[in-house]
């Protein structure tokens, strides 16, 4: 590709509406342009890029035996009816855009289970056919409230989701395992140094998933990491483990109410037990939920922890909770509940340190001193309920975790009978002639915010530097004077022809410019390597050659030949 035809503009300064180098970078470059809050196009350098990807993507794929279709981005709503989720559009969890048409209402993909379940689950009639796993590389559409990073999240996104459908759960782990091996493969060839950790589900479903997470500056997540026994997972499912605590003595003192008037904050309780010397440490941060069934409970964790919800769950407003006189607003605790036909669900810290602690006496303006677990309030149920934070120790071999800045580049589920059970013929008859559910599983890779990923990784202060196997070309050909010498010209112009003969792909900066410019852009465009010829060059008859990520350089022949530089 000649620049002087390439539909290309670079720029010298950082958009105005950037949040991250390698986003400003790709504007600048003139691979991505911003039509709107999340709204990207591609521009044709961008698109090789996009397109290199895919490749990788496919390859993979197609290696790992999964098979390549293509389905609507629009379906009916019916379809998520069935499975259920259409009552949870509009949220975080599932910002889906619906459109009114002739004929009803249809859904704009953000994921595409549903449609896959009804269409395989037309195809397939019998054991015989399974295991089965296909893919899709196609347009998904989700509303982001926030967009962010540029390519990382977005209103619409190039995305790669697999499906697989086996007979039985054993089948359905060895179909989960060989996608993951062919997910590690694809970020390894893409230049993406990943973990895979474990993960709460969100909007999909399923028991087993992970997260495939790239450390970044940019990351909007992080993982809980332990550098002695290879435990991962992200914040909203990592746990820890308790040491160096021990239950209260049996002589504590009696349970007694105090009143507070007032007093409704954590902090304003520290404030008000300031003569005490009572801490964060020493009470009992206590919230009303609903569980995923819609019963209200008190989650209970240490004061100074935040609160982590279990998927499902949501916080009581203000509102509901004047529904249940056994609760109130500043005054939440763990005394009583029972008897207010409210379950209690504690982390295990609670039960680890049994106390005394200091919390809400369940009575306005009154706090409860004293308070032991097991003796003044029995939990219902015991869990992993805080925010684990670095240092806390690894649920495996209680060594330090520490908390690692990432972001999803791909997400891979068990779903087990999550939809099948759910979504009309989405079975198959057994050896026995008995009809059973499919078992799926679902791998999804963000394949246009990966360009987004790599340009972050992969750039210094003079611009981007992409690894060989997505750069938009091989070569970065730069010809200098050419428009003011016709021999240096045709030299430049037999040399393009010469390394297309070669099997490279080409760019070819035949522009009349000033090296300076020339060598800026080449900098900022980042194709791997750069092959420069002057005058002086055509004399001796060498080409200079600089690789773009460590600056290495020498000299070839102009004759070539030029594989020695793949």
């Amino acid at each position: 590709m000649r620049m002087s035809q390439l539909l290309l503009r670079t720029l010298r300064e950082d958009p105005a509406d950037t949040d991250s180098q390698g986003y400003a970078l790709l504007v600048r470059a003139g691979y991505v342009r911003r039509l709107s809050s999340g709204v990207y196009t591609f521009l044709p350098l961008g698109l090789k890029v996009l397109h290199r990807v895919e490749a990788i993507v496919r390859r993979e794929l197609d290696r790992a035996g999964m098979q390549e279709m293509l389905m609507p981005a629009l379906s009916p709503i019916e379809l998520w009816d069935q499975s259920g989720r259409s009552a949870r559009f509009g949220t975080d969890a599932l910002p889906a855009l619906t459109v009114e048409g002739r004929g009803g209402t249809y859904v704009l993909g953000p994921t595409h289970e549903e449609v896959v379940t009804a269409t395989v689950g037309q195809e397939v009639e019998s054991y015989r056919q399974l295991p089965v796993t296909v893919y899709q590389i196609q347009s998904k559409f989700r509303d982001e409230a926030r967009p962010r990073y540029g390519l990382v999240r977005t209103k619409e996104l190039v995305m790669c989701d697999a499906y697989s459908f086996d007979r039985n759960p054993e089948g359905m782990q060895v179909s989960y395992e060989r996608a993951v091996a062919a997910y590690l493969e694809i970020f390894q060839a893409v230049g993406l140094n990943v973990t895979p950790v474990v993960a709460q589900s969100g909007a999909i479903g399923g028991d087993v998933n992970h997260e495939f997470m790239v450390p970044s500056v940019i990351g909007e997540d992080h993982f809980a990491s332990c550098g002695s026994c290879g435990y991962h997972a992200n914040t909203e499912a990592a746990e820890r483990q308790i040491v160096g605590v021990s239950p209260a003595p049996s002589d504590l003192p009696e349970r007694r109410s105090v009143a507070t008037p007032g007093v409704a904050t954590m902090e304003e309780v520290v404030a008000h037990f300031a003569a005490e010397g009572i801490s964060l440490k020493e009470m009992v941060k206590a919230i009303a939920a609903t569980n995923a069934e819609g019963d209200v409970v008190v989650i209970a964790v240490r004061g100074d922890r935040e609160v982590r919800l279990p998927h499902g769950w949501d916080l009581v407003d203000d509102e509901a909770l004047k529904a249940h006189p056994g609760l109130h607003k500043g005054s939440i605790g763990l005394v009583g509940l029972n008897e207010a036909g409210i379950s209690l669900v504690v982390d295990h810290e609670l039960v680890a340190r049994t106390g005394p602690w200091l919390c809400g006496a369940n009575a306005p303006d009154s706090h409860d001193e004293f308070v032991v677990v097991g003796r003044d309030a029995i939990p219902d149920a015991v869990g992993s309920f805080v925010v684990v934070e670095a240092g806390d120790a690894c649920p495996i071999c209680a060594n330090p975790l520490e908390l690692v800045r990432s972001v999803e580049a791909a997400h891979t589920f068990q779903l087990g009978l999550q939809y099948s059970t759910k979504m009309t013929g989405a079975s198959f008859l057994d050896e026995d002639g008995t009809e059973q559910p499919l078992w799926m599983g679902c791998y999804g890779i963000g394949v246009s915010r990966l360009l987004g990923v790599l340009a972050e990784a992969h750039h210094d202060d003079k611009g981007l530097m992409w690894p060989k196997e997505v750069a938009p070309f091989d070569v970065h050909l730069v010809t200098l004077g050419a428009n003011r010498n016709p021999a240096l010209e045709e030299a430049g112009d037999a040399l393009y022809s010469q390394l297309l003969r070669e099997g490279f792909s080409v760019l070819y900066d035949d522009r009349d410019g000033s090296p300076g410019v020339k060598f800026a852009d080449a900098d900022l465009l980042g194709v791997p390597i750069r092959l420069v010829l002057g005058g002086k060059g055509l004399e001796r008859g060498i080409v200079e050659w600089r690789r773009r990520r460590d600056d290495t350089e020498g000299e070839v022949a102009l004759s070539g030949p030029f594989t020695d530089l793949r």
